[in-house]
C-alpha cells in the first residue's frame, strides 16, 4: 500500500508510545476519600470491598500510607451516630465533633497532607437530606446555607485546607466564601461540587455513612434528591452551575459522578480555566470491584484505564477510592 502517513509508526515500541503519550496519571492527581467513625475498630464496608470506616487512631496510619505513596490530599466523610442526628443537622458545626477532631489530629500527625472536607447536612440529618426539610417536604435552600456556613467555618478553624460544599444549594459557594473571609480564613480554598447529579451511582456511599433519605412517616420526606441535585439528562445546566460557582469564588470545580459524566468534565474544561476535579464515585468503584472479584476483568488494568479517562476528558484531580491501589500500581 502506498501510504504517506502510518500512525502505527509511533506505536511500535513502549519507548515511542511513552514519548507521544498525551495524558499521564500520577498519585498527586488523587484525592483519597476516607470514611471516619467514632468506634475503636476498623469496619469493612460490605458494598465497597476494600474500603473501610476508620477509627481516629487507624485513620492516622491510613493517611500516612497514602502520603508515602505520593497522594497529597484526602477528603473526610463522617459516619455519625443516630443519637446525634437532628432535623437541622446541628452536629455538623460542633467544634468537638468527629470531623473537627479528625482534622486536628491529622494536622498534628501529618501536617503537610492537604485536608479536604465535605460540607452538607446529610450525614448529620435525621431526614437523610443535604439540607433542612420543612414540615411539608421541601428542602429549604437559604436556611440550609446558614448551617453550611457555620459548618465550613468550624472545619476551617480546625485546620481544613479545602472546603467541599456537596449540597447543591443555590448560592452556597458565595455565602461560604464570605463567611470564611469574615472569619480570617481567606487562605482556605473551596472545591465545589459544581455539577453533582441526582445519580443512582451513590448507593454504596450512602450505605457507608447511613445517609440515605429516611421516610419515617412523621413528615413528608422526599424519597430522592431530585429537587436540588442535577438531572442526569442535562449538560448545558452544568455550564450555568460552573459559571455561578466561579463568580461566587470557587477555586476548583467538581463533577460527580465521573465515569458516566465524562462529557460534562470535557465541557467544563472548555468553559473554565479553573482546575477541574472528577469524583470516581462509590457505585463506579464497587462495579469494578465486583467484576474483578468474579474474575471477569483485570482490576489493575481497568482501574488505571478508568482513571486515565478522567484525565483525557480534562480533569486535573480525581477523587477515587482506588487511590492507594492505583498509586502502588503506578510505581510498576
Amino acid at each position: 500500500m502506498d501510504l504517506t502517513y502510518r500512525p502505527r509508526r509511533l506505536r511500535r515500541s513502549s519507548a515511542l508510545r511513552s514519548m507521544v503519550r498525551e495524558n499521564l496519571v500520577t498519585p498527586s492527581d488523587f484525592i483519597y476519600p476516607l470514611f471516619v467513625h467514632e468506634g475503636s475498630e476498623v469496619q469493612q464496608i460490605s458494598a465497597m470491598p476494600g474500603a473501610n470506616r476508620w477509627s481516629l487512631d487507624s485513620l492516622i496510619g491510613e493517611v500516612q500510607r497514602a502520603w508515602d505513596l505520593g497522594i497529597r490530599c484526602v477528603v473526610l466523610f463522617p459516619k455519625i451516630n443516630d443519637s446525634l442526628k437532628t432535623e437541622d443537622g446541628a452536629e455538623c458545626f460542633n467544634e468537638n465533633g468527629l470531623i473537627p477532631r479528625a482534622i486536628r489530629r491529622l494536622k498534628k500527625e501529618i501536617p503537610d497532607m492537604t485536608i479536604m472536607t465535605d460540607v452538607a447536612l446529610d450525614p448529620y440529618s435525621c431526614d437523610g437530606h443535604d439540607g433542612i426539610v420543612s414540615s411539608d417536604g421541601v428542602v429549604l435552600n437559604d436556611e440550609t446555607i446558614e448551617n453550611l456556613c457555620r459548618q465550613a467555618v468550624v472545619q476551617a478553624n480546625s485546620g481544613a485546607d479545602l472546603i467541599g460544599p456537596s449540597d447543591m444549594m443555590d448560592g452556597r459557594v458565595g455565602a461560604i466564601r464570605e463567611s470564611l473571609d469574615e472569619e480570617g480564613f481567606e487562605h482556605v480554598g473551596i472545591i465545589s461540587y459544581t455539577a453533582k447529579y441526582s445519580s443512582a451511582y451513590y448507593g454504596p456511599f450512602r450505605e457507608a455513612l447511613d445517609s440515605a433519605p429516611r421516610l419515617t412517616g412523621m413528615k413528608n420526606i422526599p424519597e430522592n434528591k431530585n429537587t436540588y441535585q442535577m438531572d442526569p439528562a442535562n449538560s448545558r445546566e452544568a455550564i450555568i452551575e460552573a459559571q455561578l460557582d466561579e463568580e461566587e469564588g470557587a477555586d476548583i470545580l467538581m463533577v460527580k459522578p465521573g465515569l458516566a459524566y465524562l462529557d460534562i468534565i470535557y465541557r467544563l474544561r472548555q468553559e473554565s480555566e479553573l482546575p477541574i476535579a472528577a469524583y470516581n464515585v462509590s457505585g463506579e468503584y464497587s462495579m469494578i470491584k465486583a467484576a474483578a472479584n468474579a474474575g471477569w476483568i483485570d482490576e489493575k488494568e481497568v482501574v488505571l484505564e478508568t482513571l486515565l479517562s478522567f484525565k483525557r476528558a480534562g480533569a486535573d484531580l480525581i477523587l477515587t477510592y482506588h487511590a492507594c491501589d492505583a498509586a502502588n500500581w503506578l510505581k510498576d
